[in-house]
């Protein structure tokens, strides 16, 4: 069952670090790797030796950093609660974001080559993790299919995510696109996925869709005054999610 959705004005309750953890025998709700290996039949107790990699770190507050560009790589973090950013900043000192991650997602797997973190991960809000040892867990998935082929998995979404803007597409097809994946993204962990919050700024919205910051939001007023979206400060209502998705149909999987 989804947790139910509070009135809008009102912020969605964050997944506790606590409450979530599951139990002996269920998987914590945001746990990346619950859904592949429950299908296959894997229960938390026969996942005793991939439970037993976790370690929880956190919580990282907004602007703190869980990595940073050029870190040996030893390991991968799965979001808990909260939101992350990746991103590079160039010689000249410019920012380029280059994705986000909320709950049940994880970051750093784009650093098992060349075996060093190529990019930043900053903490949007107050953020826990479950970190995992990749040397284990590589180990751990030659002897367990189904993890093996989550960490496939993982690894394929996140090349197609580098994919995404790529492409001429102007800006409503951009910001469609980018409000449609964030909605079915939270949909898929069992948060609302028509009502929730904008923890990133407009200004590293613009950033992540090559945009200017005064184009940002005057597409949001566009989408607002067509009935698509209601938005108050970063608290966003996704008024007809099938409207925004035909508009950004182009950059988004079928």
């Amino acid at each position: 069952m989804r947790p139910s959705q509070p009135p809008f004005g009102r912020l969605p309750e964050p997944p506790s670090p606590i409450a979530d953890d599951g139990d002996e025998v269920h998987f914590c709700r945001t746990c990346a790797f619950a859904g592949a290996c429950i299908a296959v039949g894997y229960g938390k107790p026969e996942l005793a030796a991939l439970h037993c990699l976790v370690e929880h770190v956190g919580p990282y507050h907004g602007g703190e950093f869980i990595f940073r560009n050029g870190d040996p790589f030893r390991a991968i973090y799965a979001v808990r609660a909260g939101t992350v950013k990746t991103s590079l900043i160039d010689r000249d000192g410019h920012e380029q974001v280059l994705g986000f991650y909320l709950p049940g997602e994880v970051i750093g797997l784009n650093a098992i080559y060349p075996d060093q973190f190529p990019c930043d991960a900053v903490a949007l809000e107050t953020s826990h993790f479950c970190r995992f040892s990749f040397p284990a867990m590589s180990a751990l998935a030659a002897r367990m299919p189904a993890v093996q082929q989550q960490l496939f998995r993982l690894i394929s979404k996140e090349l197609g995510t580098a994919s995404l803007l790529a492409g001429d597409h102007s800006a409503d097809e951009r910001m469609a696109a980018f409000l449609t994946d964030l909605g079915e993204r939270y949909a898929a962990r069992g948060f609302s996925g028509t009502r929730f919050r904008l923890s990133m700024s407009r200004g590293d919205i613009a950033n992540y869709l090559r945009l200017a910051a005064e184009t940002v939001s005057r597409v949001l007023g566009r989408f607002r005054s067509q009935g698509l979206i209601q938005i108050e400060g970063r608290e966003l209502l996704l008024r007809d999610p099938a409207g925004l998705r035909g508009i950004g149909q182009g950059l988004l999987a079928s």
